[in-house]
């Protein structure tokens, strides 16, 4: 199985209505994912040392996370406040990103050279490594990166001639500007995929110029917290683990069943689109991101969220 190191962003999400932190963030989230489908899993980056900060330490450890490299600082560790609304996750105003955005983790070469060992790296729009991109391409094997839904084109262009797949959210786009974001985010240099993910919708996935489409697996949500991140997770860990073993039969092979690299591919990611729906499906029965929920008291600026709620 791959080794995966999610780098940059971990926070709480803050369950305003049930006084309750779950932790997250999307490079950690698809850590731990990786971590549930049996890939040795490790996160780098910054924690701060409150209560929220302390909380999501303690639990990405206990589960036997490699927390080796991350960094600690004293300062308020990021947070988003939320609530749901018939399952979906709606998020709040937050601190937007708290120490992880004013102290994100510069890499050395004794970080590099640990960066190397593993088989995937991801990032974030949410991690703010942008200034470490380039040591991690020069570092890591295949590099991901999620923007979300908060990206512009000066933000693409600046950012995929170092990734090998992106991914986007487009809930609400339609498939053909979808297929246009992807072309553009090809162009402006990621070497090798786009995944986008639609919630119920399903997802898509462009590889090296093909596009394929997955219909969702539907269930009643109890929570969406993360269903994309444990999509991404699972479709990335699936798709690197067979990708290795695609090979051209020699000629003399024959012509039965799948004996070129290309069909392969196309299989594998297929397949590896199908596990990623179920997987999120499943993803939507948890609390929050992954569960380890903790009771809070609410700040005085919680309680003027709330109440604006």
């Amino acid at each position: 199985m791959i080794r995966v190191l999610g780098i940059g962003d971990n926070v709480c999400d803050k369950y305003l209505h049930t006084q309750t932190i779950y932790p997250g963030g999307n490079a950690l989230n698809v850590a731990v994912f990786a971590k549930f489908l049996g890939a040795e899993a490790a996160y780098l980056g910054t924690f701060g040392d409150d209560e929220i900060g302390r909380h999501v330490y303690a639990v990405v450890n206990e589960m036997g996370i490699d927390l080796s490299h991350c960094r600690m600082e004293t300062g308020e560790n990021g947070f988003a406040r939320v609530r749901l609304a018939d399952g979906e996750r709606v998020f709040l105003k937050g601190n937007q990103g708290g120490i992880s955005r004013l102290k994100p983790p510069i890499l050395t070469g004794i970080d590099e050279e640990y960066i190397s060992r593993f088989d995937l790296l991801h990032t974030s729009i949410f991690s703010f490594m942008e200034p470490e991109l380039s040591k991690l391409r020069k570092s890591g094997s295949f590099l991901s990166m999620d923007f979300s839904d908060r990206y512009d084109e000066a933000y693409l262009r600046k950012c995929c001639p170092y990734i090998d797949c992106a991914e986007i959210s487009c809930g609400e786009m339609e498939e053909e500007e979808i297929r246009l974001v992807m072309d553009q985010i090809m162009e402006f240099g990621c070497r090798h995929m786009v995944i986008a993910t639609r919630g119920s919708k399903g997802a898509c996935v462009m590889a090296d110029g093909r596009f394929y489409e997955q219909s969702p697996c539907l269930v009643k949500a109890k929570d969406t917290m993360g269903a994309g991140d444990s999509f991404i997770a699972c479709f990335l860990v699936n798709y690197l683990d067979g990708i290795s073993m695609a090979v051209d039969f020699p000629e003399e092979s024959g012509q039965k069943g799948v004996v070129t690299a290309e069909k392969y591919k196309e299989m594998l990611i297929r397949l590896s689109l199908y596990r990623a729906a179920v997987f999120s499906s499943d993803q939507c029965q948890r609390d929050g991101s992954f569960g380890y929920g903790k009771k809070v008291a609410l700040s005085d600026e919680d309680m003027r969220v709330l109440q604006q709620m």
